[in-house]
């Protein structure tokens, strides 16, 4: 028998850190609700709108989480127990859902793309109520044309949740002939078109002019522009959840409140070589050409 939860701690806090323990276990909607004391309807809602998805969409995503982690660590596991370890009927149904999350096949993933960016949409703990800070700096910046190459795709307000796949596959191809000494990362987002509400967006590494990148990566020319830079300071939780919401107040607060017109050209994220997005006052200084 699943016994409630103890009413007087957090209930979501001990409910995820015994959903980490139970990923092994056979799990039902039913089953969870009984461990925290509650309908299965009524905890339906609140656990979906505590946690961005609902429980079993959040076990299913733990499960490919950890099953991506050992694909990694372990080189003779083969597909098929690992299927079966993660609780899914079948290797054909355990691909078709580490594709939806991860972008590519298990196969694939193992022979060079890391975990951790995905881990994000996933998180082992419930998020933290605090979200990030986010301020412009009071100096414009001035940068010279520089190279950036990575992988790089088209999203849409549908499709951009998939924005971390991008991240897997560059920090797994990392370093690469021709990549620059510095360890800074970039979110580049051009070629906006307001009216589809899509964009192209890469994660990429500072390159040397006629890099060639490996398969399957872009390369792009940022111009030389004088930039408004918004540093996004995180409070350790996941991180999307809090770039999402600093990239809100930069467009529509922080942005027109400055007066400055934007330029045309590519905006990024620069991550330096000392970012981790799980470290409480690690930055992004979020980089917005402007008309000088």
């Amino acid at each position: 028998m699943i016994q409630p939860m103890d009413s007087t701690t957090d209930p979501f806090k001990d409910l995820i850190a015994w959903l980490e323990q139970q990923l092994d276990q056979p799990l039902t909607l039913e089953q969870v609700a009984a461990r925290a004391g509650l309908s299965p309807f009524h905890f339906s809602r609140l656990f979906t709108a505590r946690m961005g998805r609902s429980v079993m969409a959040h076990v299913r995503g733990r499960r490919l989480v950890r099953g991506a982690r050992r694909l990694c660590s372990e080189p003779d596991l083969k597909l098929v127990d690992l299927a079966f370890d993660c609780g899914f009927e079948s290797q054909e149904a355990f691909t078709r859902a580490f594709k939806r999350v991860f972008g590519v096949s298990p196969g694939r993933f193992r022979s060079g793309f890391a975990v951790d960016p995905i881990e994000g949409q996933y998180p082992m703990t419930v998020p933290a109520a605090k979200t990030a800070s986010v301020v412009r700096l009071p100096e414009l910046v001035r940068l010279p044309t520089f190279h950036v190459a990575g992988p790089a795709r088209r999203f849409d307000e549908a499709t951009k949740s998939d924005i971390p796949q991008l991240w897997s596959a560059l920090i797994g191809a990392l370093p690469f002939e021709g990549q620059v000494e510095s360890w800074a990362t970039y979110g580049v987002v051009s070629s906006v078109d307001l009216s589809e509400g899509c964009f192209q967006y890469l994660a990429g590494v500072g390159v040397e002019p006629g890099c060639v990148p490996p398969p399957g990566f872009s390369t792009m020319e940022i111009p030389a522009a004088a930039y408004a830079v918004f540093r996004i300071t995180l409070d350790g939780s996941a991180l999307h959840p809090q770039v999402k919401q600093a990239m809100a107040a930069v467009w529509s607060e922080l942005l027109p409140a400055s007066g400055l017109k934007v330029a045309g050209g590519p905006d990024f994220e620069l991550y330096d070589g000392r970012f981790d997005p799980l470290k409480a006052g690690s930055v992004i200084d979020f980089h917005v050409p402007v008309q000088a």
